[in-house]
């Protein structure tokens, strides 16, 4: 067969998807030509959307190595490279592809990326600046100057660049989540709130994905809460259900506990304070109905629990106002510290819950909402915290991973355990670098009676070891 026929017909395949064909067609002309770069180009970029990196990587480098003024080819090598985590040499190869076709608008989206992944934020601002004078409406510049001014701790600005990108493109999923962060970061919670809220709507209006779907206890739960929507005459919305959820006129936290909780949060060490009777009446009810008929509960964990988060739909008024109230009325703990973080848990009868951890912030405000009658050991069922906090250094996103390192390092350290029994209405406050799990849950059977808790993170954790 013709070399150019052949060629042609696999980078037909490839641009209409069709990978298995252009992998044939690409490997038969390697054979032929296996030193030609025109080949290897496009066989690698193949092998990384295939997810085969190394391979598309050692493929592009040899064609790079013969094609070094190839501004394409330089490209697709600074993407492959990108994908790979190695965003210093990819940030090197799109300025050398620039170098090449300067101004070229796709390679200067590309440079500014890498330069947002280095943290690079001064650099990437001026990048996005100088390209922005003569496109001052791009969408992905705009996009891209509220993540590095956000970068920079200029979060208002952030918030105001997003804002804009939402004026001219007001479908825009990326922008709406990130204005919200960045009203989370100026401790606006109720307009964070509401940003998130908007963008779980509009997720779940688009079939936001259902993780843990496939767990036999998330299916468990999804058609116990539709038989509760049934029994009390509920129809809900289609996406996202939200039931109630709206802020109450009278207050939501309870102030009677609040002098003597500063208290012993100045004494205590560890700092573990219990609080009883946290949300007022109104304010309990209303969270156990909200998290009854709510369908926020979009995140599956295989040991037996569910998860609710602000950007799933946990971001109606009535958690804001729990939020904002709780910082006022236990200003002895929570100081001027803001809200980092809120998300809510949702268990089965009797598997097992959230595994030993600690959570990146300053302060953990851990109360429960389910009633007493439902927990049938009523001295277990809460919380275990221990007197030891994580170092410094560990990354707080693979305790799930290194549960026995973790039980061996409590054990290092002669750890002591705080078990706190489950109560509703009940909180347990603490420093939130303490390591802690979720004690041996035993819940009757039903709906109702899943143990709900609703996490609150205060302030943001300087990481520094030492």
């Amino acid at each position: 067969m013709d070399l150019q026929a052949l060629y042609n017909q696999a980078t037909a395949a490839h641009q209409q998807g069709d990978l298995a064909r252009a992998e044939d067609g690409y490997m038969r002309l390697l054979a032929l030509v296996p030193n030609n770069p025109e080949v290897r180009h496009p066989l690698g970029v193949l092998r990384a959307q295939q997810g085969r990196v190394a391979e598309a990587l050692a493929l592009l480098e040899v064609a790079v190595a013969q094609r070094p003024s190839n501004a394409g080819l330089l490209k697709d090598y600074a993407m492959v490279l990108a994908g790979a985590g190695r965003n210093q040499e990819a940030l090197t190869t799109f300025e050398l592809a620039l170098n090449l076709k300067t101004g070229d608008p796709e390679l200067t989206l590309l440079r500014i990326e890498a330069l947002l992944r280095l943290k690079r934020h001064a650099e990437a601002l001026t990048a996005i600046d100088r390209a922005l004078v003569a496109s001052p409406q791009a969408v992905l510049l705009l996009h891209q100057r509220g993540l590095a001014l956000a970068g920079l701790g200029r979060h208002a600005d952030a918030q105001a660049c997003f804002a804009r990108v939402l004026q001219l493109k007001p479908d825009s999923d990326a922008a709406l989540y990130e204005h919200g962060t960045a009203l989370a970061a100026q401790h606006r919670i109720a307009d964070w709130f509401a940003s998130f809220h908007a963008f779980a709507h509009r997720g779940a209006s688009a079939g936001l994905p259902d993780d843990g779907k496939e767990l036999a206890h998330k299916a468990r739960h999804d058609a116990e809460q539709a038989a509760w929507h049934r029994e009390q005459g509920i129809t809900p919305d289609p996406g996202l259900h939200i039931e109630g959820g709206g802020r109450l006129e009278g207050p939501a936290i309870n102030p009677v506990n609040a002098q003597d909780a500063a208290r012993q949060w100045r004494e205590s060490r560890p700092q573990v304070v219990v609080v009883d009777n946290l949300l007022t009446d109104e304010a309990l009810a209303a969270m156990r109905r909200f998290c009854l008929g709510s369908t926020v509960w979009r995140t599956g964990y295989d040991t037996g629990y569910l998860g609710a988060f602000p950007e799933h739909g946990f971001s109606v008024p009535l958690i804001a106002q729990l939020a904002e109230e709780f910082r006022s009325v236990f200003s002895g703990i929570c100081g001027d510290l803001p809200l980092k973080y809120a998300w809510a848990f949702k268990y089965d009868s009797t598997m097992e819950g959230v595994h030993i951890h600690a959570d990146d912030a300053v302060v953990n405000v851990n109360f429960w909402i389910t009633p007493d009658d439902a927990n049938l050991d009523p001295e277990r069922g809460g919380l275990v915290v221990w007197d030891v906090p994580a170092p410094r250094e560990w990354d707080f996103s693979k305790f799930g991973s290194q549960q026995a390192a973790t039980r061996d390092f409590l054990a290092g350290k002669n750890a002591k355990s705080i078990t706190v029994p489950y109560r509703a209405n009940r909180a347990v406050i603490f420093d939130s670098d303490l390591l802690h799990q979720t004690d041996k849950i035993r819940f009757k059977e039903g709906y109702s009676s899943r143990r709900i808790n609703v996490t609150l993170l205060y302030g943001e954790r300087d990481r520094t070891p030492g």
